[in-house]
């Protein structure tokens, strides 16, 4: 579809209604940062108060008992922030414990840190959220001045900012006037607000500059090593297969085999039921290995896509099953094996545990990652530690350096949703 900018021959380009509406909802989020700001902003008051007692106590010679506690309340009060600020944004990793010793906390410069972010916020961050919380309340009451001036005395019928007393009705609506200029201004410095109090906490309580580095080196040994696992994992289980399924099947061909052999001389009609079951097993043992070559790497991966493996999957599922992929072209096979591991592993869970009569499977490519979502109306509860197989999922999402979330509540519905880089 074309577009066109605008310019002086046509004119600045209409204001969409949802434009506005889409600004309305960020000044909205923006008051709901300011406001949960300020909950953290009184924690971060009280504390900077019991610093500064502490001090006081330590320079008497009786506030050495005091460290301790004052050093961990300083940690817990930034780690509340650090909580909310990744839940509007980026993460914020913590630094870990905190120091249990005075001259610890002096050295260590995230303490330090967390002393700067303590006083900014209690000061900056308290007058901002209370700011956040007045202005819609001004707003709110100039703009519906008209319809409760006269109700009030007199000298009480004033703006907001007391310009003037209102007298009369022009003078009421002109407030009015004023009320939805407040809720332009309103809407247009929330967004500026809600950064202005979370930039300190974003600056200094962020890790240092080195710490990402060291914290995706860490992160990248425990996903080789979960991946090492997975490897093991999987050739174990191929192994146990071929020997308690196929391999058993053979040695019983064999046997069968060597009976009729012996006899066919004797009486033929044995001989030939001997064959009829050497037969049977032979097949039941062809069928067991294309089972464990499909588990490796399903035959429908490499001659169709991935929407007609989980399609087919959904299929075969007990439970009926809504596939809804929309993906864009092929994978790495690495990527799309694993992505039908994950959803194969999440139906037979769904069929076996959850007692559901719907489940869906969302497959969407975005922001460079694949991203599977399998969900089901079931009774819910699931646990990764009470051997579901959700384990299992993680260890193979997780040796693809992929991400792995499970929201299942008891009573349901259970969310999986899987998230696989596959470099574009």
């Amino acid at each position: 579809m074309a577009t066109h900018d605008a310019s002086p021959a046509t004119g600045p380009a209409p204001v969409r209604p949802w434009d506005v509406f889409a600004r309305t909802r960020v000044a909205l989020d923006a008051f709901e940062h300011l406001v949960g700001g300020i909950g953290t902003a009184v924690l971060a008051l009280i504390m900077l108060l019991w610093l500064m007692l502490t001090a006081a106590a330590c320079l008497l010679g009786i506030g050495l008992l005091l460290v301790p506690v004052t050093l961990r309340g300083l940690r817990a009060v930034a780690d509340r922030e650090r909580v909310r600020l990744t839940r509007w944004g980026p993460e914020v990793i913590g630094p870990g414990s905190a120091p249990a010793r005075l001259r610890q906390a002096f050295a260590d410069p995230a303490t330090r840190r967390e002393v700067r972010w303590v006083a900014s916020h209690a000061t900056l961050g308290t007058a901002l959220g209370l700011v956040a919380l007045t202005l819609p309340f001004t707003s709110a009451t100039d703009a519906t001045f008209p319809l409760w001036w006269r109700f009030v005395p007199p000298p009480e019928a004033t703006p907001s900012i007391s310009l003037w007393t209102v007298h009369d009705w022009p003078g009421a609506f002109a407030v009015s006037l004023l009320g939805i200029g407040w809720c332009a201004v309103t809407l247009g410095v929330a967004p500026g607000m809600a950064w202005l109090q979370a930039w300190p906490g974003r600056r200094l309580l962020a890790p240092p500059p080195g710490t990402d580095l060291v914290t995706r080196v860490a992160q990248l040994t425990a996903t080789r090593a979960a991946a090492l696992d997975a490897h093991a994992t999987e050739l174990r289980r191929i192994e146990r297969a071929l020997h308690d399924g196929t391999q058993n099947r053979l040695v019983a061909v064999t046997v069968l085999l060597g009976a009729s052999r012996r006899a066919v001389s004797r009486d033929a009609d044995a001989a030939d039921a001997l064959l009829e079951q050497a037969q049977g097993a032979a097949e039941q043992a062809l069928a067991e290995l294309r089972a464990v070559v499909r588990g490796i790497l399903p035959p429908v991966l490499a001659d169709r896509s991935l929407d007609d493996a989980l399609s087919g999957l959904a299929s075969s599922c007990p439970v009926p099953c809504r596939v809804d992929a929309g993906t864009d072209g092929r994978y790495a096979a690495s990527v799309e094996a694993t992505a039908y591991f994950v959803v194969a592993e999440a139906l037979t869970n769904i069929a076996r545990h959850s007692r559901a009569e719907h489940a869906a499977v969302t497959v969407r490519h975005r922001d460079g990652r694949l991203w599977l979502r399998v969900t089901d109306d079931g009774r819910g509860g699931a646990d990764e530690h009470g051997g579901s197989g959700l384990a299992g999922i993680r260890k193979r999402v997780e040796a693809l350096d992929g991400t792995l979330t499970v929201a299942s509540p008891p009573g349901g519905p259970t969310t999986l949703e899987a998230g696989l880089p596959c470099g574009w």
